[in-house]
């Protein structure tokens, strides 16, 4: 979160980017490290220190939803994300306006390549037609019995890959850290399957592609020169 050979943290980065939503009403920073509050407050942003025994961002997410009741909506965008657009945080916001039964609102985008659908770090999502998701997995999903290649590149799409981003309502996302895991989210190490298992509806949305996470020293090597290239 502090490396900063652009000129900036790469904290400094995602809330810039997460500044650019049109209908959040604040960017706060939630994070279990002072010297990354000092960090945020130093660029001039907003940061919660929260316990630092936290299973999961949601976990983290939850506590800081305590502690501002003025707020019935919460996005989860993470600290490693850079290149996150403000359009995909709207459009999180938007379903959970637009549709009263959602209790949580991610995003998803198409999935192509055989190799991505069959990494088991790329989640796969599977949702009904009216965007309700129905599962999440490491695993590719659907799984095609007589091999894949004749379903990559349909339209619509066959495949979708999730993106780790959540809108939730104020209600659920205060019972997260009272929500017992399920098997199946032990078994898949995804979060997300507590809520479903729970029997929460999760909608859906599409987005045209994935932004690029950092989580390994060449991911951010990557971003950098993205970034020189600018």
């Amino acid at each position: 979160m502090l490396l900063a050979e652009t000129g900036k943290t790469l904290i400094e980065h995602t809330f810039i980017a997460a500044s650019q939503s049109l209908l959040a009403s604040e960017v706060i920073v939630a994070t279990d490290h002072v010297d990354i509050q000092n960090a945020v407050e130093e660029f001039g942003g907003k940061a919660i220190l929260t316990d630092p025994g936290h299973r999961s961002g949601s976990d983290r997410l939850a506590e800081v939803a305590s502690e501002l009741p003025q707020f019935d909506l919460f996005v989860n965008v993470q600290g490693d994300e850079p290149e996150i657009e403000g359009r995909y945080i709207d459009q999180a916001i938007e379903r959970l306006q637009q549709t009263p039964l959602a209790a949580v609102a991610t995003l998803a985008s198409p999935l192509r390549a055989s190799e991505r659908l069959r990494d088991p770090a790329c989640v796969k999502v599977v949702f009904d037609e009216n965007f309700r998701a129905l599962y999440f997995s490491r695993s590719p999903i659907p799984m095609p019995r007589d091999g894949a290649e004749k379903w990559l590149g349909t339209e619509p799409a066959s495949f979708f890959q999730h993106i780790g981003l959540y809108a939730y309502r104020r209600e659920y996302l205060l019972k997260i850290p009272q929500l017992p895991r399920a098997r199946i989210e032990t078994i898949e190490s995804l979060e997300q399957l507590r809520f479903l298992h729970a029997g929460w509806p999760i909608y859906v949305d599409i987005a045209p592609h994935a932004f690029p996470g950092i989580d390994t020293a060449e991911d951010y090597q990557s971003f950098v020169r993205r970034r020189a290239n600018c």
